[in-house]
């Protein structure tokens, strides 16, 4: 057995090659890379990836543009004659085609059964055995030239059969249906934008290419409808560069007797799932208290999410508040990479349509030659016919005389110097046919056939013509397939947004911190029947603070931070509630510590006592931000450790004592107001070499005696309660 494996140890080794990791990643990596960017995951020009090009070109070979539907495990089976990965694969890539799953604005499938819904992450598309699809007549659009030599054919994976390598649709499909795709080191997301709209949109990019296309075409649209609240600075950067982000926020009822808020429309960018269980989560952590239920009813009327909510709530600024925290209002990131040419590009909406128009161009020339030459071989034959009808009596008779078969058709070139095909043509016509009225009629078309030959030349021979071709084609397609707009464009979301970000219910709060760092929110009405306000055994209150529900609540941390938390987002307690844990309000890094907490109208300035003797003194206004930020970095100044800080109104008294046991006794009048909150402060305490401050406090409130953590901090580590030490006054 040992002699069996040093004899597998040694062949293997044998096999084992040195490469340089260079030309592993050349030969082994990059074939891979490039078959996933190129053959599978992003778009090309007719908007289609190559598996879903496969489906829609199986279906349209077995008869299903006009035929009767099929079961959709037939198509599957089918298209694996192309797309070998699987009939699993081709099922599901056909489903998102389907008109019943809601994926495409423009549905290329028309399917009948239970195939999914995009906007629901948990209701699953039946097996491909009990559903059934045929081709929308939309996709007739993708074969109308098809056979007209329009696009290039490939062999398929095994030689066996012919492909397109695209479809010559004759709309910028690539616009019309939304595509998302992740390559190997990129990847793609087009919004889709409603047919009608773009049928316009690029008219004028090719009668005006200067034009601004918002004025015809105002921004996506998307199956699941919704609000986009529309930025012409963001609009105009996707439409230029094809990079940006598009918000779209829920649309809803209120049903005031019943206290539910339907939801009827959700952004395209999620799931009804998605949203009821960030709503769920924000009940539960107490940040959303006016909700009594939340239902998912999506079901055969439809979608619809219903929210209950409480009596004396306001159901419009619940939603407002539930814009700002749930994904009722989410946006959609744009990332237009397509194919073009083989060669993955990133394009604005501008340059796609341009090179769509492009694309678009060669089709109609190749359409055109594809009619000229049938046109013209079928003009060559019939003015040969219009040479017999001269002396049908003479072909009859060179016919007749002609010993040999194979000398008919040479002369009957000599008989009337017609060509080789010319005189097949004439050489098959039946004897009955040989005769006058038969020859007139059919020689009667050559004058309108070589008008329209004519009337080809032409249009090969100008570019306008071409576009004009283009253009009514595109009319065409609007007329028939063009739907209202589904996405409501909203341009004045601006005041809504900021009404929505100050909008919180305002009411006079009383605030409760602890010394193991607990905080609890109460309403001045929940005290008049209870005013005994109990915590958990062992725990102490270190400060309240008479605040307001629209302020926030400030944590200082020893990282040089500070946290923010909405006094809002707190539950309304009562005396006898549990209160709310502050390390679970804040995302605290691991091992920092709380210096203090308090209200953002607690005071009027932050006064901190740092080690190396000095303080800083700035307004407590230095922490109010436009944005709604959750945490501050460099939030005060960190060249010494902080002793401990206060909120001030006006002049106090304070002492600073050293290591040495020196003692400071000074007026917070004194320190200058400093505007920045990173201020190093002013030096109040001298100390010699080596010492520190190590006690930092109000006259007549605590004891200076050295502690054992010189950060003198009341409030315990994150993570690790502790009490706060008994501090005895001070005899001045």
């Amino acid at each position: 057995m040992p002699k069996k494996k040093d004899t597998e140890t040694k062949q293997i080794k044998e096999i084992i090659q040195d490469m340089p990791a260079a030309d592993v990643l050349k030969n082994n990596f990059m074939p891979y890379a490039t078959s996933v960017i190129v053959s599978r995951a992003l778009p090309e020009i007719d908007g289609l990836k190559p598996s879903h090009r496969k489906i829609l070109y199986t279906m349209y070979e077995m008869g299903l543009l006009t035929g009767v539907r099929t079961k959709s495990a037939n198509v599957a089976a089918r298209t694996m004659l192309l797309n070998p990965h699987g009939d699993a694969s081709n099922y599901e890539a056909s489903v998102r085609m389907t008109q019943n799953n809601e994926s495409l604005l423009t549905p290329l499938i028309d399917g009948k059964g239970n195939f999914g819904k995009h906007y629901s992450r948990d209701t699953a598309f039946a097996a491909s055995r009990y559903t059934e699809m045929k081709l929308m007549p939309v996709a007739s659009e993708f074969f109308s030239s098809i056979k007209k030599d329009t696009i290039d054919f490939v062999d398929n994976y095994d030689s066996t059969r012919k492909e397109p390598v695209l479809l010559p649709v004759t709309f910028p499909n690539i616009l019309a249906n939304p595509t998302e795709g992740i390559a190997v080191g990129m990847a793609s997301s087009i919004p889709s934008f409603n047919l009608a709209e773009l049928c316009d949109a690029t008219i004028a990019r090719i009668q005006h290419p200067k034009k601004d296309l918002r004025e015809v075409m105002p921004g996506p649209d998307f199956t699941t409808g919704a609000m986009l609240l529309r930025s012409d600075e963001e609009t105009d950067t996707i439409y230029r560069t094809g990079r940006g982000s598009v918000t779209l926020r829920s649309k809803y009822t209120v049903d005031e007797k019943k206290r539910i808020i339907e939801v009827n429309e959700i952004p395209y960018s999620t799931t009804a799932e998605a949203i009821i269980d960030g709503i769920v989560s924000l009940i539960k952590a107490g940040k959303v208290t006016e909700i009594s239920d939340i239902r998912n009813e999506i079901g055969l009327h439809g979608f619809r999410i219903a929210i209950d909510y409480k009596r004396g709530v306001d159901p419009e600024k619940l939603m407002l508040k539930l814009f700002r925290m749930s994904k009722l209002q989410d946006t959609y990131s744009c990332n237009m990479t397509v194919l073009i040419n083989g060669r993955p590009e990133t394009l604005g909406v501008y340059g796609i349509l341009d090179e769509w128009i492009k694309w678009r161009r060669s089709c109609v020339i190749r359409e055109l030659r594809f009619d000229h030459a049938k046109k013209s071989a079928e003009l060559h034959l019939l003015e040969g016919l219009a040479k017999v009808l001269l002396d049908i009596d003479k072909a009859i008779r060179i016919i007749r005389n002609t010993e040999a078969d194979a000398d008919v058709i040479p002369n009957l070139m000599k008989g009337f110097d017609i060509s080789e095909d010319q005189a097949a043509f004439v050489a098959e016509i039946k004897l009955r046919n040989l005769n006058k009225d038969y020859i007139l009629n059919k020689t009667k078309s050559i004058s309108q056939l070589r008008e329209e030959i004519a009337e080809i030349e032409n249009k090969l021979n100008s570019d306008a013509e071409i576009d004009k071709l283009i253009i009514a084609r595109l009319r065409e397609v609007k007329k028939k397939y063009g739907m209202p707009r589904r996405t409501e464009i909203i341009t004045e979301y601006e005041e809504l947004s900021a009404a929505a970000a100050e909008e919180k219910p305002d009411y006079p709060v009383k605030v409760y911190v602890t010394a193991e760092g607990y905080v609890k929110k109460l309403a001045l009405t929940s005290l008049r029947n209870d005013p005994e306000v109990r915590f958990k055994d062992g725990d102490e209150v270190i400060a309240v603070y008479d605040s307001m529900n629209s302020k926030e609540l400030i944590v200082f941390t020893d990282r040089q931070a500070v946290y923010k938390v909405q006094l809002s987002e707190l539950k309304d307690s009562k005396p006898s509630d549990v209160a709310d844990y502050i390390n679970n309000l804040c995302e605290f890094e691991e091992g920092e510590c709380i210096l203090h907490v308090c209200t953002s109208d607690a005071g009027k300035y932050v006064l901190i006592g740092f080690a190396n003797g000095k303080v800083a003194k700035f307004p407590l206004s230095a922490y109010e931000t436009k944005q709604n930020r959750k945490k501050l970095l460099n939030a005060y100044g960190g060249i010494a450790d902080p002793l401990k800080i206060y909120i001030i109104d006006g002049d106090e008294d304070f002492a600073m004592q050293g290591s040495t046991g020196k003692l400071l006794v000074f007026s917070s009048e004194k320190i200058p107001v400093k505007t920045t909150k990173s201020t190093q402060g002013v030096q109040v305490l001298r100390l010699t070499k080596g010492a520190t401050a190590v006690s930092f406090g109000k006259i007549g409130e605590y004891h200076l005696d050295q502690p054992e953590d010189h950060r003198s901090a009341n409030i315990p580590a994150a993570g690790k309660p502790r009490k706060t030490e008994q501090l005895s006054l001070l005899d001045m």
